[in-house]
Order: structure tokens, then C-alpha cells, then sequence
């Protein structure tokens, strides 16, 4: 029974992959995403202009054949910027989910199992919780210092909360299935079935969770860059790029425009990409669509 299950295990993750790579959206969101991750991931051979050099020269020129999205107030390459930018907001994008995620799933995983440890943990939760995500994190980077990874340490405080009321929702439902139960009465230990059975079977809203995490980290590093809590100058970020032009945005509104215009379509297209994947992943939506 042991080989049948493994058997059958590669041909349902194959159907999820194509399911998967047939649903508009995710295709969408996973071609958008995709290519702004290409984009950061070769930014120094893409992007034509250091995006640190003053060029008083060109200082607030407009977009043209040598700078295509023009330039700020110290002659700097926009394009090189917005470029160099999102590298900065996906790296630390990237460091708040691996956080949340992680610590996530085991605060929900344990105060789901556990029913001693649910009251305590998830009311430090539901304290975290009581205060505003940005405004909190606003807080915690401002104590910390402006810096890539006091801005990630600050997200993810603010966000983890998010991921462990979902992860230990979804721990309560599968705590209470019949393969769990016959684990238990087969003398599994504790950690054995969490690791075995219960954080495996809870991770497909964990995995959209994740999605929305990611969207809401870049725009909450484009917030605290933009009041200069994030990383600091001259690290070119999207919401640094955005603040520098907050003063010119009638003589040279191209400065906050573009950078702006990044944030949009890199959340859209994580947003396309975490209702495609709920829609595959969890059997409710397939009920529902019918």
C-alpha cells in the first residue's frame, strides 16, 4: 500500500502542475512576476547606467535616446534605478516570506496541535495583530535603523501573525483526519506526526499566503524607503526612487511615474499568481466554480 501511494503521489503532482500551467491567471501572473525577477537577477548586464552616478548634465532631463525614462534631480539614470530598485524590494520581499513562512507555519503548527500552547502564542499573535501592519513595521525599522535587513526584520514581525492564524487554521482541520489518527494510534511520536503528516498536508494555503505576503512586503518596502526608514541612500529603491521625485513632480513627473508604475505590475502580478494557485490548490474554489 506503502509503493501504491508513492505511485500515485508523482501523477497528482503532475496534474497540479498542468492544472496549474492551464489557469489564465497563474500563467499571467507567473509571466509577469517571472520576468521582473529576470530583470533584477541580471541588472547589472541590463541596466545601461550606473544607478549611482550624479550627472549634474543631465540633471531632471526628461526621457530620451540616451536615457529612456530620464533622469533625477543629481542626473542619475532612471531606468538604472527602477532596475537596481527591484532588485533591493524582491531581495527583501524574499527574506520576509522565507521568515514568515518558516516561523509561521511552526507557531501554527504548534499552537494548532498543541492545545496548551494555543491561548499563549496565538494571543501574542492577536497582540501583534491589534496594531496596524505598515505602522508597526514603520516602528520597528525606525528603532532598528534604516537598513535591507532591519526593513526585512520589521516586515516580518508585522506579517508573520498573518501566516500563523492560517497555518494553524489549517493545522485544526487536518489534526483531526483519520490518517492522523491512526499515526497516533500506531504510537507515532508528537513530532513525527507534525512533520510527517500535519505540515505537509497544511501547506497549500501556506503557499498562497505566501504570494500575498510577497506583494505586501514590496509595497510596504516601497512605503518605509519612501519615509527613509528603509535602505539607505544611495541604494537605489523603488520607493527611495519614488520619494526623490516627490518634489518635482510637476517639472519632472517621470521621476516617481516609473518606479510606481514597477510596484504596480510586480503586485499584480504576484496577485494574478496567488488566486490562480488558490483556485488550483484548494478543492473548495473547484466546487464552487462548477
Amino acid at each position: 500500500m506503502a509503493s501504491e501511494a508513492v505511485d500515485g503521489a508523482a501523477p497528482r503532482r503532475v496534474g497540479v502542475v498542468a492544472r496549474a500551467l492551464g489557469h489564465r491567471g497563474v500563467l499571467i501572473g507567473l509571466t509577469l512576476f517571472g520576468a521582473i525577477v529576470l530583470v533584477a537577477l541580471f541588472a547589472d548586464w541590463i541596466a545601461p547606467h550606473d544607478p549611482v552616478r550624479n550627472n549634474f548634465r543631465y540633471r531632471l532631463g526628461a526621457p530620451n535616446a540616451i536615457h529612456w525614462l530620464g533622469t533625477d534631480r543629481f542626473g542619475r539614470d532612471i531606468l538604472s534605478r527602477i532596475i537596481h530598485g527591484t532588485r533591493v524590494s524582491l531581495r527583501i520581499g524574499l527574506m520576509v516570506v522565507a521568515a514568515t513562512g518558516i516561523i509561521g507555519a511552526l507557531l501554527g503548527a504548534l499552537a494548532g496541535y498543541f492545545r496548551a500552547a494555543d491561548g499563549p502564542i496565538m494571543r501574542v499573535m492577536d497582540g501583534l495583530m491589534a496594531f496596524p501592519g505598515i505602522l508597526l513595521a514603520v516602528s520597528l525599522a525606525a528603532a532598528l535603523g534604516p537598513s535591507e535587513t532591519n526593513a526585512a526584520i520589521a516586515l516580518s514581525v508585522a506579517y508573520t501573525p498573518r501566516t500563523a492564524r492560517i497555518a494553524r487554521a489549517a493545522v485544526l482541520v487536518v489534526r483531526e483526519m483519520e490518517y492522523v489518527e491512526a499515526a497516533r494510534a500506531l504510537g507515532a511520536g508528537h513530532l513525527h506526526i507534525l512533520a510527517r503528516h500535519i505540515l505537509p498536508n497544511s501547506l497549500t494555503p501556506l503557499v498562497v499566503q505566501c504570494t500575498y505576503i510577497f506583494a505586501l512586503s514590496i509595497l510596504a518596502e516601497a512605503v518605509l524607503s519612501f519615509i527613509g526608514v528603509g535602505p539607505p541612500p544611495p541604494t537605489p529603491s523603488l520607493g527611495g526612487v519614488i520619494a526623490d521625485g516627490r518634489d518635482y513632480m510637476l517639472e519632472a513627473p517621470w521621476i516617481s511615474l516609473f518606479p510606481g508604475l514597477m510596484i504596480a505590475i510586480t503586485v499584480l502580478g504576484l496577485n494574478l499568481l496567488g488566486d490562480g494557485l488558490r483556485d488550483v490548490l484548494d478543492p473548495r474554489m473547484k466546487v464552487e466554480m462548477r
